[in-house]
């Protein structure tokens, strides 16, 4: 069962993995997006969708890919841009989101697709007990492992990385250097809204392979959640999404085996962990936040 439940974490914490690292870009640079949970229904949708239509799942991903970042450029040009209250707006977009894919998305509910399967990696996925947990996975689990240690790479050791975080601390001295503040922060949500398009292409296409009304449930909320657990750390991202992942899997696990608790409890597991560890971390790591941020709630109505 150990092995079930860690094989599951690693499966099902890829998706929120994504929308985690794409959103401790956006925050790093200053810029809070609760969109995105809609940048992630986009994704899940426009992946499924154009799977459907073309019978390439490749392309799928990047059209969802290409989905979240649009839903995220329009909370960049509204907050950015316009100046509008950077809560209310990602609330805003998630419920535009939602819309657009409920109306979108009614066509492709019982549709199925050919989605991606595992890859199992030879040699490596032979190994006992660590071989499956690992080593035979879908490739968007994969890159999504791959993507943590490289935006923590690029976040802390590049020049590019550095004008993200600059942004985030204190763009007056970015605007001094010659550089643009908003273009950074802009840059830095829409590629925070391709990685969570990236995390709900995983989820319809690897995941679930299936699609359905509202099918993220909440994970993007989650994701910006495990921002501030993970002090706006990409690899603390990680971490996170693979413990949510986990829980999850667990839950998953129970209903299987018919353990005698309330389905709704476990239903409700994975969030209420999730819930116990912000607290527990909260505090602690609240120093960790870049400065900008706190101004988004000194202006908070």
């Amino acid at each position: 069962m150990i092995e079930a439940i860690l094989t599951g974490a690693v499966r099902g914490g890829s998706s929120i993995m994504f929308a985690a690292l794409g959103e401790t870009i956006s925050e790093r640079a200053g810029v809070i997006n609760l969109g995105t949970e809609g940048s992630m229904l986009a994704g899940a949708l426009a992946a499924y969708a154009v799977t459907v239509e073309t019978g390439n799942v490749v392309i799928g991903v990047i059209a969802g890919a290409v989905a979240g970042l649009l839903i995220a450029a329009v909370h960049a040009i509204m907050v950015v841009q316009r100046g509008a209250n950077q809560l209310a707006t990602g609330i805003a977009v998630l419920f535009l989101a939602m819309g657009i894919t409920s109306l979108l998305g009614r066509d492709y509910v019982g549709v199925g697709i050919d989605g991606i399967g595992a890859w199992r990696i030879p040699g490596l996925a032979s190994i006992p007990f660590v071989g499956p947990i690992l080593f035979n996975h879908d490739p968007l689990t994969y890159l999504a492992i791959i993507a943590a240690p490289t935006v923590w790479w690029l976040m802390y050791r590049t020049k590019l990385g550095l004008l993200v975080r600059a942004a985030g601390e204190r763009g007056e001295v970015l605007f001094a250097y010659g550089y643009s503040p908003a273009r950074v922060r802009m840059g830095a949500v829409c590629v925070g809204g391709m990685f969570a398009g990236l995390g709900g292409a995983q989820l319809s296409t690897a995941y679930a392979i299936n699609w359905s009304e509202d099918m993220t449930q909440g994970r993007g909320f989650v994701a910006v959640a495990l921002v501030i657990f993970a002090a706006w750390n990409p690899l603390g991202a990680m971490w996170g999404a693979l413990f949510f992942g986990g829980v999850l899997s667990l839950q998953l696990q129970l209903q299987a085996q018919g353990v005698g608790i309330s389905p709704f409890f476990l239903d409700a597991l994975p969030y209420v962990a999730t819930i116990v560890v912000l607290i527990g971390f909260s505090t602690r790591n609240r120093n960790a936040a870049p400065e900008g941020l706190s101004r988004v709630f000194e202006t908070a109505p």
